[in-house]
Protein backbone atom coordinates (compact mmCIF):
# COMPACT_ATOMS: atom_id res chain seq x y z
CA UNK A 1 0.00 0.00 0.00
CA UNK A 2 1.59 3.24 -1.12
CA UNK A 3 0.37 6.80 -1.21
CA UNK A 4 -3.30 7.26 -0.35
CA UNK A 5 -4.44 3.84 0.90
CA UNK A 6 -7.30 3.27 -1.54
CA UNK A 7 -8.06 0.14 -3.51
CA UNK A 8 -7.63 -3.40 -2.25
CA UNK A 9 -8.45 -2.39 1.31
CA UNK A 10 -10.40 -4.51 3.79
CA UNK A 11 -12.76 -2.35 5.85
CA UNK A 12 -15.08 -3.23 8.74
CA UNK A 13 -17.89 -0.84 9.67
CA UNK A 14 -19.89 -1.69 12.79
CA UNK A 15 -23.58 -0.89 12.96
CA UNK A 16 -23.62 -0.86 9.16
CA UNK A 17 -27.03 -2.27 8.28
CA UNK A 18 -28.57 1.22 8.04
CA UNK A 19 -28.00 4.95 8.35
CA UNK A 20 -24.51 6.38 8.65
CA UNK A 21 -22.84 3.01 8.96
CA UNK A 22 -24.29 1.71 5.74
CA UNK A 23 -23.42 4.95 3.93
CA UNK A 24 -19.84 4.89 5.22
CA UNK A 25 -19.58 1.32 3.93
CA UNK A 26 -21.06 2.40 0.59
CA UNK A 27 -18.61 5.28 0.16
CA UNK A 28 -15.63 3.10 1.11
CA UNK A 29 -16.82 0.41 -1.27
CA UNK A 30 -17.18 2.98 -4.04
CA UNK A 31 -13.49 3.74 -3.55
CA UNK A 32 -12.52 0.12 -4.12
CA UNK A 33 -12.50 -1.29 -0.59
CA UNK A 34 -13.92 -4.65 0.35
CA UNK A 35 -16.47 -3.65 2.97
CA UNK A 36 -17.68 -5.85 5.81
CA UNK A 37 -21.00 -4.70 7.21
CA UNK A 38 -21.07 -5.48 10.90
CA UNK A 39 -24.65 -5.85 12.11
CA UNK A 40 -26.26 -7.14 15.28
CA UNK A 41 -29.24 -8.39 13.26
CA UNK A 42 -27.79 -10.89 10.79
CA UNK A 43 -30.75 -10.69 8.40
CA UNK A 44 -30.66 -6.89 8.23
CA UNK A 45 -26.93 -7.00 7.66
CA UNK A 46 -27.41 -9.50 4.86
CA UNK A 47 -30.02 -7.34 3.15
CA UNK A 48 -27.84 -4.22 3.47
CA UNK A 49 -24.82 -6.01 2.00
CA UNK A 50 -26.91 -7.38 -0.86
CA UNK A 51 -28.15 -3.87 -1.65
CA UNK A 52 -24.59 -2.54 -1.82
CA UNK A 53 -23.45 -5.53 -3.85
CA UNK A 54 -26.26 -4.77 -6.30
CA UNK A 55 -24.56 -1.39 -6.83
CA UNK A 56 -21.42 -3.26 -7.87
CA UNK A 57 -19.60 -2.93 -4.55
CA UNK A 58 -17.61 -5.69 -2.85
CA UNK A 59 -19.81 -5.80 0.24
CA UNK A 60 -20.35 -8.65 2.70
CA UNK A 61 -22.39 -9.06 5.89
CA UNK A 62 -20.68 -9.88 9.16
CA UNK A 63 -22.79 -10.80 12.21
CA UNK A 64 -21.46 -8.58 14.98
CA UNK A 65 -22.98 -7.47 18.26
CA UNK A 66 -20.42 -5.12 19.80
CA UNK A 67 -21.75 -5.88 23.30
CA UNK A 68 -21.04 -9.63 22.93
CA UNK A 69 -17.31 -10.33 23.45
CA UNK A 70 -17.57 -13.93 22.24
CA UNK A 71 -19.35 -12.80 19.08
CA UNK A 72 -16.77 -10.09 18.50
CA UNK A 73 -13.98 -12.67 18.82
CA UNK A 74 -15.79 -14.87 16.29
CA UNK A 75 -16.03 -11.93 13.88
CA UNK A 76 -12.29 -11.27 14.20
CA UNK A 77 -11.59 -14.94 13.54
CA UNK A 78 -13.79 -14.82 10.45
CA UNK A 79 -11.92 -11.81 9.07
CA UNK A 80 -8.60 -13.48 9.86
CA UNK A 81 -9.62 -16.63 8.04
CA UNK A 82 -10.93 -14.82 4.97
CA UNK A 83 -8.45 -11.97 4.59
CA UNK A 84 -5.66 -12.31 7.14
CA UNK A 85 -5.69 -8.61 7.93
CA UNK A 86 -7.86 -5.53 8.39
CA UNK A 87 -6.99 -2.12 6.96
CA UNK A 88 -9.88 0.01 8.24
CA UNK A 89 -12.03 -0.23 11.35
CA UNK A 90 -14.91 2.23 11.68
CA UNK A 91 -16.49 1.98 15.12
CA UNK A 92 -19.88 3.32 14.12
CA UNK A 93 -22.35 1.29 16.21
CA UNK A 94 -23.98 3.53 18.79
CA UNK A 95 -27.20 4.15 20.68
CA UNK A 96 -28.97 7.07 22.29
CA UNK A 97 -30.39 5.06 25.16
CA UNK A 98 -33.79 5.23 26.78
CA UNK A 99 -33.07 8.09 29.20
CA UNK A 100 -33.79 11.67 28.12
CA UNK A 101 -34.06 13.65 31.36
CA UNK A 102 -31.73 15.90 33.38
CA UNK A 103 -28.51 14.45 34.85
CA UNK A 104 -29.96 14.52 38.37
CA UNK A 105 -32.67 12.07 37.30
CA UNK A 106 -30.34 9.55 35.62
CA UNK A 107 -29.44 6.20 37.14
CA UNK A 108 -26.22 4.28 36.85
CA UNK A 109 -28.08 1.58 34.93
CA UNK A 110 -29.27 4.10 32.34
CA UNK A 111 -25.72 5.35 31.93
CA UNK A 112 -24.43 1.79 31.69
CA UNK A 113 -26.96 0.98 28.97
CA UNK A 114 -25.42 3.57 26.66
CA UNK A 115 -21.82 2.87 27.64
CA UNK A 116 -22.19 -0.84 26.84
CA UNK A 117 -22.43 0.00 23.14
CA UNK A 118 -20.83 3.42 22.77
CA UNK A 119 -17.76 2.86 24.96
CA UNK A 120 -17.29 -0.73 26.13
CA UNK A 121 -18.30 -2.05 22.71
CA UNK A 122 -15.71 0.12 20.99
CA UNK A 123 -12.98 -1.12 23.31
CA UNK A 124 -14.04 -4.75 22.81
CA UNK A 125 -14.11 -4.49 19.02
CA UNK A 126 -10.91 -2.48 18.75
CA UNK A 127 -8.94 -4.89 20.93
CA UNK A 128 -10.23 -7.88 18.97
CA UNK A 129 -9.40 -6.31 15.61
CA UNK A 130 -6.07 -4.74 16.56
CA UNK A 131 -3.94 -7.80 15.73
CA UNK A 132 -5.47 -7.75 12.24
CA UNK A 133 -4.93 -3.99 11.90
CA UNK A 134 -1.28 -4.41 12.89
CA UNK A 135 -0.86 -6.60 9.79
CA UNK A 136 -1.98 -3.77 7.53
CA UNK A 137 0.69 -1.53 5.99
CA UNK A 138 -1.38 1.48 7.04
CA UNK A 139 -4.20 0.63 9.43
CA UNK A 140 -6.88 3.21 10.20
CA UNK A 141 -9.26 3.34 13.18
CA UNK A 142 -12.13 5.81 13.03
CA UNK A 143 -14.40 6.23 16.04
CA UNK A 144 -17.75 7.84 15.31
CA UNK A 145 -18.03 10.50 17.97
CA UNK A 146 -20.06 13.69 18.19
CA UNK A 147 -19.40 17.34 18.85
CA UNK A 148 -21.78 17.02 21.82
CA UNK A 149 -19.01 15.02 23.50
CA UNK A 150 -16.53 17.88 23.31
CA UNK A 151 -15.73 19.16 26.81
CA UNK A 152 -14.53 22.45 25.34
CA UNK A 153 -17.76 23.09 23.47
CA UNK A 154 -19.94 21.94 26.36
CA UNK A 155 -18.11 24.23 28.79
CA UNK A 156 -19.47 27.23 26.87
CA UNK A 157 -22.86 27.44 28.58
CA UNK A 158 -24.01 30.12 26.15
CA UNK A 159 -22.86 28.18 23.11
CA UNK A 160 -24.61 25.82 20.76
CA UNK A 161 -24.92 23.01 23.31
CA UNK A 162 -25.90 25.21 26.23
CA UNK A 163 -29.44 23.82 26.30
CA UNK A 164 -28.53 20.24 25.39
CA UNK A 165 -27.67 18.20 28.46
CA UNK A 166 -28.16 14.48 27.84
CA UNK A 167 -25.63 13.08 30.30
CA UNK A 168 -25.86 9.46 29.16
CA UNK A 169 -25.19 10.03 25.47
CA UNK A 170 -22.93 13.07 25.75
CA UNK A 171 -20.65 11.59 28.39
CA UNK A 172 -20.39 8.37 26.38
CA UNK A 173 -19.01 10.35 23.45
CA UNK A 174 -16.62 12.19 25.78
CA UNK A 175 -15.40 8.80 27.01
CA UNK A 176 -15.11 7.63 23.41
CA UNK A 177 -12.90 10.64 22.69
CA UNK A 178 -10.68 9.59 25.58
CA UNK A 179 -10.47 6.06 24.14
CA UNK A 180 -9.49 7.54 20.79
CA UNK A 181 -6.60 9.43 22.35
CA UNK A 182 -5.53 6.43 24.42
CA UNK A 183 -5.25 4.17 21.38
CA UNK A 184 -3.52 6.90 19.38
CA UNK A 185 -0.89 7.16 22.13
CA UNK A 186 -0.37 3.41 22.24
CA UNK A 187 -0.07 3.16 18.46
CA UNK A 188 1.84 6.36 17.74
CA UNK A 189 5.00 4.46 16.73
CA UNK A 190 3.10 2.28 14.25
CA UNK A 191 1.53 3.08 10.86
CA UNK A 192 -1.93 2.90 12.46
CA UNK A 193 -3.77 6.21 12.78
CA UNK A 194 -6.63 6.68 15.24
CA UNK A 195 -9.08 9.56 14.95
CA UNK A 196 -12.61 10.55 15.94
CA UNK A 197 -15.13 11.58 13.28
CA UNK A 198 -17.95 13.98 14.03
CA UNK A 199 -20.65 13.60 11.37
CA UNK A 200 -22.72 16.62 12.36
CA UNK A 201 -26.47 16.64 12.92
CA UNK A 202 -27.34 13.93 10.42
CA UNK A 203 -30.83 12.59 9.78
CA UNK A 204 -30.87 9.02 11.15
CA UNK A 205 -33.15 6.75 13.13
CA UNK A 206 -31.29 7.79 16.28
CA UNK A 207 -32.70 11.34 16.11
CA UNK A 208 -35.96 10.44 14.35
CA UNK A 209 -34.50 11.93 11.17
CA UNK A 210 -34.51 15.45 12.58
CA UNK A 211 -30.93 16.12 11.44
CA UNK A 212 -30.37 18.72 8.76
CA UNK A 213 -27.66 16.73 6.97
CA UNK A 214 -28.09 13.67 4.78
CA UNK A 215 -26.25 10.44 5.55
CA UNK A 216 -24.22 11.07 2.40
CA UNK A 217 -22.96 14.32 3.95
CA UNK A 218 -22.55 12.83 7.41
CA UNK A 219 -20.35 9.99 6.17
CA UNK A 220 -17.77 12.22 4.48
CA UNK A 221 -15.56 12.88 7.51
CA UNK A 222 -15.36 9.23 8.53
CA UNK A 223 -14.46 8.16 5.01
CA UNK A 224 -11.79 10.85 4.75
CA UNK A 225 -10.21 9.73 8.03
CA UNK A 226 -10.43 6.07 7.00
CA UNK A 227 -8.43 6.85 3.85
CA UNK A 228 -5.79 9.14 5.32
CA UNK A 229 -2.44 9.12 3.52
CA UNK A 230 0.71 8.09 5.40
CA UNK A 231 1.40 11.69 6.45
CA UNK A 232 -2.14 12.21 7.74
CA UNK A 233 -2.92 13.09 11.36
CA UNK A 234 -3.61 10.86 14.33
CA UNK A 235 -5.16 11.68 17.73
CA UNK A 236 -7.56 14.25 16.29
CA UNK A 237 -11.28 14.87 16.47
CA UNK A 238 -12.61 16.18 13.16
CA UNK A 239 -15.74 17.26 11.35
CA UNK A 240 -16.19 18.15 7.67
CA UNK A 241 -14.15 21.34 8.14
CA UNK A 242 -11.21 19.78 9.97
CA UNK A 243 -10.14 19.43 13.63
CA UNK A 244 -12.51 20.42 16.43
CA UNK A 245 -11.64 20.82 20.14
CA UNK A 246 -11.75 17.85 22.47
Amino acid sequence: MTGTPEGGLIALVTGANKGLGREIARQLGARGATVLLGARDAQRGKLAAEALAAEGLDAHPLPLDVTDPAGVADAAATIDGLYGRLDILVNNAGINGTFHGPPSAATAEQLREVYETNVFGVLTVTNAMLPLLRRSPAGRIVNMSSAVGSLTLNADLSGGFGDYNLVTYQSSKTALNALTLAYARELRDTPIKVNAANPGFTATDMNNHRGHQTVEQGAVTAVRLALLPPDGPTATSQDESGPIPW
